[in-house]
């Protein structure tokens, strides 16, 4: 049988117990805000941590997004800044062969008022070039004035001649053409000669007597015979002279007046000779 002195004590412990426990709920009841009752206290004590990671995990997400974002900004600014930069390369490129085309037709005009010739400008818009044909065509023809058989040159000097026009277009046959032959003169020793193309980039001058003293560097001509090429137009200087010791005539390279790979604008006297 249990001692009634124990279960006496056990009921005091249990009144006390209950106390504590109602002036401790009143104590936390007192210290809430807003009238929170120690259940709601209790429960955010437990979900406070758990609060606070899933507000970091958000605001971590949101954080990222936005440097996405910003990432995502700062690639289309460089995207339009390199687009610019390509715009703007291609003005300054577009503006330089303008000038330089103005600098090349100025000369031609200027070679065109020293003749005193009708003449036309006319732009390089294609090229034939074979092994041994040499052909240029210009953006000039028929509707132009441009016929057959017209001299062709460039403030240098003789390039070529029309060997067809069409209505908006011609071809140039240059003097490296195997099939191009223009009578010439040397300039200093007046001695004729026949400029004839090879289908490289140098010609050679046939019908020079071998008594002719022609040097390296003399200067040739168009003679005016023929009816092409006015007089006194240049024509290349030589490069090369070969005398043999049987025949009539010596052997001379010439050097063309111009570099007839890099044409790209000519003029063409709208008359013959």
């Amino acid at each position: 049988m249990p001692n009634k002195g124990s279960k006496g004590r056990k009921n005091i412990i249990l009144v006390f117990s209950i106390l504590l426990f109602s002036l401790a709920l009143m104590t936390i009841n007192a210290k809430q805000q807003k009238g929170l009752s120690f259940l709601d206290s209790l429960a955010g004590i437990i979900l406070s941590p758990f609060q606070n990671f899933f507000t970091s995990s958000v605001q971590a997400v949101s954080d990222g997004f936005d440097h996405y974002f910003d990432l995502v900004d700062v690639s289309k600014e460089n995207e339009r800044l390199k687009l610019e930069v390509e715009r703007l390369a291609n003005e300054k490129n577009e503006l330089i062969e303008r000038i330089a085309r103005q600098k090349r037709v100025a000369g031609l005009m200027a070679f065109q008022d020293n003749r005193k010739k009708e003449s036309l400008v006319a732009s390089v818009i294609g090229r034939d070039a074979t092994q041994w044909s040499k052909v240029v065509v210009v953006d000039k023809g028929s509707l132009h004035g441009v016929k057959k058989h017209l001299a062709v040159v460039t403030n240098s000097g003789v390039i070529g001649q029309i060997i067809h026009a069409g209505p908006a277009s011609s071809k140039v046959l240059l003097t490296i053409d195997s099939r191009s032959a223009v009578d010439a003169l040397f300039q200093d020793s007046r001695v004729s000669g026949v400029v004839i193309g090879t289908g490289e980039e140098e010609c050679i001058i046939k019908y020079v007597p071998n008594t002719a003293e022609i040097k390296v560097g003399d200067r040739v001509l168009s003679s005016g015979l023929g009816g092409i090429f006015p007089k006194g137009l240049f024509i290349g200087t030589v490069s090369q002279v070969i005398k043999k010791k049987q025949g009539l005539f010596q052997e001379i390279t010439l050097a063309p007046s111009s570099d007839l790979s890099k044409l790209e604008e000519v003029l063409i006297f709208l008359s013959d000779g």
